[in-house]
């Protein structure tokens, strides 16, 4: 694999891999994940070479897999759970705020709950309700969860095995519309992760505005900056990657030198992750700004049927319209 430039999907298959090679006691879990290799395959072949007792297929019960997962860490494995699609993961919100979260808090320290719970995120795919929400609010909100967001292959392969690692439960968050879009950086699989799990990356520098972002947004947000490049404005991309905790010097040190940030994600802004991140940077960068802090978001209403997805997703032009009435001020 070395020297390729893969896909997000064959990163995260890759990054899954590498991480049950080096370690016995990760475990995959999910609706069809073994045979079949996952809906969006991101675990094909892996049952095939690691065996059904490694790689699992559950009964159709997100609750049942969650809770499963949570016994297996505490007995020494390292589960990987796949929630098929973000919409599916209500039935595990309990195993996940009241056990998941809690379990070493309330152990006072003694009891680690090292497992990853994936979430395919987003839309943009043309799927029927309960198949494209963006609930990563709901997770980053609940103190003792992790929660981060790979926006590309090298990124998904790095950073699915540092959470797999990590001794936190981590809900892992992977934009579903970008999973089969070829990576523009290769992939060196004797290297090392050049970030650490929970670390912003500034992915464009610019000297106008700052765009904040992460997921399946990142791709738009560069998009936008190449955009207003042409017409002669400089726009700096940050991929926030931890959406909890989150990365506040790369955030504040990008905004106090631009001056200004937009903040873009395709949950709905009301009471987004967005508002937080604008709250923290008011906080931190009051004396730099030269506008406030926008947001750019779905709309606050149930997600659309696909044909009307268009109209709800932040696309390039809500991008640069935000950045227009930034610069304005």
């Amino acid at each position: 694999m070395s020297g390729q430039r893969l896909s997000l999907a064959k990163g995260l298959n890759a990054g899954l891999r590498k991480a049950m090679d080096k370690d016995p006691k990760v475990v995959l879990m999910g609706e069809d994940v073994g045979k079949l290799g996952g809906v969006f395959r991101i675990t094909e072949g892996l049952q095939k070479d690691f065996g059904e007792h490694r790689v699992l297929d559950t009964p159709l019960a997100e609750s049942g897999i969650v809770g499963t997962a949570v016994g297996l860490a505490l007995r020494g494995y390292r589960p990987v759970v796949e929630i098929q699609f973000d919409g599916f993961v209500y039935p595990a919100f309990d195993q996940i705020v009241s056990q998941v979260a809690k379990m070493h808090a309330r152990s006072l320290g003694h009891l680690k709950v090292p497992m990853v719970i994936r979430i395919p995120c987003g839309g943009g795919i043309g799927a029927v309700e309960h198949h494209s929400e963006s609930n990563e609010a709901y997770f980053a909100h609940t103190a003792g969860l992790r929660v981060v967001s790979c926006s590309n292959a090298a990124d998904a392969y790095w950073m699915i095995q540092q959470a797999i690692e990590t001794d936190d439960p981590v809900i892992f968050f992977e934009p579903k519309r970008r999973y089969h879009e070829r990576g523009e950086t290769e992939i060196d699989e004797g290297g090392a992760p050049d970030l650490g799990l929970y670390d912003a990356r500034v992915v464009r520098e610019g000297r106008d505005a700052t765009l904040l972002c992460y997921g399946p947004m990142v791709k738009t947000c560069l998009q936008a900056a190449e955009a207003a490049r042409e017409e002669g404005r400089d726009l700096e991309v940050v991929d926030l990657r931890s959406l909890s905790p989150l990365d506040l010097p790369t955030i504040t040190d990008s905004v106090k030198k631009t001056g200004r940030a937009v903040i873009v994600h395709e949950a709905q802004t009301f009471a987004g992750l967005g508002a937080e991140i604008a709250a923290r940077v008011q906080e931190e960068c009051f004396y730099h700004l030269e506008a406030p802090v926008l947001r750019v978001g779905g709309y606050n209403i149930p997600y659309p049927p696909s044909r009307f997805e268009e109209e709800f997703l932040p696309t390039l032009d809500r991008v640069l319209d935000a950045v227009d009435r930034s610069l304005a001020h």
